[in-house]
């Protein structure tokens, strides 16, 4: 176990202690001292020295030395130097915080600017961060703040602090030694499904919740369904079957009637003498058209196919065109470039050799010999015509690929241009054929008669209107029938219609109904889920419970007199997460007396101490309320209230304390 105990702790200008030494040498010591001697600054300052706080865990608090009217003294350095021994090894920690006063340009006076603190190992100065890391590679703050102060467990933590703590000493309790310690639990497992005991009862509210919101609103949609069904009024089902079978048959009888007087003898055969003049019509125009219209049709053809031909020949021009401009442009391009590298080679070609002859030793100063020199002198320039004639080798070189690319595309648009001369003169052939063959096609078109010229073909057309007119006569003394029948039918129709309306009331009823007891059935399914989510959520509680029973019993077993309430029984049954210190029954917060606090303090300093494998200096504040303090591995400080010791008095203890409450 890491130790670390107290020799001395010597403080100047803190909290109002102008100069004080406490000579521990690792002993347990006892603090005498009236109301404001500074008992509790001895405290406030070991913390400060160490993690910048005070006792009660508040960094921004006053360090510094007030007079009578409570003005602060300015000029003075407030240190607080600790010696302890860490293992066996002396180690000596001091801070310094002074005031920081600088004069401004033209000021004859010094200007209050803030404040310094340096830091001091073994009297050496160190950088803070260097001072800080010391002091956590020792020990973590908050576990120092626990090991050194009864209080500092029970009233500066927070609940769910401390309990984490609890849990951290004497470890969890699994869900599964949960269950295995308890049958009822074995079902659960099962329900859990993988989860934390947490996770499922957050699953199980959330299904429930889900639940009762649809359990409340299937008797408002049952209400709904009963509300918006059709009233009866007394209608007999099977007579509107009936009314409605008995208008469909006169119906489908006048529908009837409508056909027999469409398809009526004498316009029937009137259209089929129509249909044997509209064979003999095409007959009559295809032999009109026989011989001049299949030359006609061949020129025509002719004349898409050169006009297509054309077309493909001018998209050749075209798409030649577009690559000597593109030529073009990259041959000017290639031309700017090699005027560029012209003026770089001419540049380059111009530069003479320049040399800094430097006729002195860079190390030592002396002059250097003259062949030393010489030589200096004559590999540089060898360097300066090597590294030229690379250059001017390089843009050379740039240069004919340059002038050879250039050449490439004058050639390539020369072959270009004599394609396109060659297309030119092929576009001009067709477009000449072209020209001949559509004279030919006007003068064929001029020659072809017309077909209403033909007498024949008249004269069936003529016969061919004769019979429809007659059609048309025979039609309109049909369609007044037809008329007649036809209002006849929607009048039927409509009553029927109307029938069927009512009837339909009867299938609405029926889907209502039905609708009405799925809904049934889902509340009496939603009900069942609802109960077995309850039996879930007790077995639950119950794991909690088991829960909570074990760990506290394996919490309560690592204390001697400390004793802790894990969880409050709420009015709902339920439980929730709470972290109290007991003693022999008492809460910590109330009702327990302030020897009893200290002394279960100092009980669970005991554990945690053995848990992290750490001592250090414990100081126990107000230490005149007990009489005797339990026995403890740690050095013992305690801060003693005497009305007779204006000062402070220091009284090393050479026995062991022993336990007692």
């Amino acid at each position: 176990m890491k130790e670390i105990r107290l020799l001395t702790l010597n403080i100047k200008n803190f909290k109002g202690v102008r100069s004080f030494t406490l000579e521990a040498n690792g002993k347990n010591v006892r603090v005498f001292g009236d109301n404001a001697t500074g008992k509790t600054t001895l405290f406030d300052a070991f913390i400060w020295l160490l993690f910048d706080k005070d006792s009660q865990n508040k960094k921004d608090f006053a360090i510094k030395t007030l007079d009578k009217s409570g003005n602060t003294i300015h000029n003075l350095n407030h240190e607080v130097e600790g010696v302890f021994l860490v293992d066996g090894k002396h180690l000596t920690l001091k801070k310094v915080f002074s005031e920081k006063w600088t004069k401004k340009r033209g000021s004859a006076t010094s200007e209050f600017t803030g404040h310094t603190t340096d830091y001091f190992v073994d009297g050496v100065p160190v950088k803070k961060k260097e001072y800080n890391e010391l002091i956590s590679n020792l020990i973590d703050e908050d576990i120092f703040k626990l090991l050194t102060s009864p209080a500092y467990f029970n009233e500066q933590l927070k609940w769910q602090d401390r309990r984490k703590v609890l849990l951290e000493v004497a470890g969890d309790v699994t869900d599964e030694e949960v269950i295995r310690s308890n049958k009822k639990l074995e079902q659960l497992l099962d329900a859990m499904n993988g989860r934390t005991i947490e996770a499922h009862r957050k699953v199980i509210a959330s299904k429930k919740r889900e639940i009762n919101e649809q359990l409340e609103k299937i008797p408002v949609r049952i209400d709904e369904i009963q509300l918006n069904m059709p009233k009866l009024d007394g209608i007999d089902k099977e007579s509107l079957q009936t009314e409605i079978s008995r208008l469909n048959s006169q119906i489908d009888e006048k529908m009837t009637l409508i056909n027999n007087i469409q398809n009526g003898n004498a316009i029937s055969e009137k259209k089929k003498e129509i249909k044997e003049i509209e064979i003999e019509l095409l007959q009559i125009k295809q032999q009109h058209e026989s011989g001049s219209k299949d030359e006609l049709y061949k020129l025509k053809a002719r004349l898409q196919e050169e006009e297509s031909n054309i077309s493909i020949l001018q998209s050749k021009i075209r798409n030649l065109d577009i690559e000597m401009n593109y030529n073009l442009e990259h041959i000017n391009q290639i031309e700017n470039q090699l005027h560029e590298w012209r003026e770089e080679w001419q540049r380059i070609n111009q530069q003479q050799f320049e040399h800094d002859e430097t006729t002195n030793c860079p190390t030592c100063g002396q002059p250097l010999p003259d062949e030393q020199i010489r030589k200096t002198r004559e590999k540089a320039l060898k360097q300066f015509n090597l590294n030229k004639a690379k250059k001017l080798e390089e843009i050379t070189v740039k240069g004919k690929n340059g002038a050879a690319q250039k050449q490439s595309l004058i050639e390539q648009n020369k072959k270009f241009e004599f394609e396109k001369t060659k297309i030119l003169e092929e576009i001009e052939k067709k477009q000449r054929k072209h020209e001949e063959l559509n004279e030919k096609l006007k003068t064929i078109e001029s020659t072809i008669l017309d077909i209403t010229d033909n007498p024949q073909y008249m004269a069936k057309l003529q016969e061919k209107k004769g019979l429809q007119d007659e059609i048309n006569e025979l039609e309109a003394l049909a369609n007044e029938s037809i008329k007649t029948v036809q209002m006849e039918i929607i009048e039927l129709k409509q009553n029927r219609d109307q029938l069927q309306a009512e009837l339909g009331k009867f299938a609405l009823i029926e889907q209502a109904k039905e609708r009405i007891r799925d809904l049934e059935e889902q509340e009496r399914k939603l009900a069942s889920e609802y109960e077995k989510l309850e039996h879930e959520l007790y077995l639950t509680d119950e794991f909690i419970r088991t829960k909570v029973d074990l760990l506290e019993e394996i919490i309560n077993s690592k204390f001697k007199y400390a004793r802790f309430k894990l969880f409050d029984q709420q009015i709902n049954g339920g439980l929730q997460e709470v972290c109290e210190t007991l003693y022999e029954g008492v809460p910590f917060g109330s009702g327990l007396n302030n020897a009893a606090k200290i002394n279960v303090g100092l009980d669970i300093i005991n554990t945690l101490s053995e848990h992290y494998g750490f001592s250090a200096p414990i100081f126990v504040d107000n230490a005149e309320a007990v009489t005797k303090l339990i026995e403890v591995d740690s050095q013992v400080i305690s801060l003693v209230v005497s009305e007779k010791d204006k000062k402070l008095r220091v009284e090393i203890q050479d026995e062991d304390l022993k336990e007692a409450i």
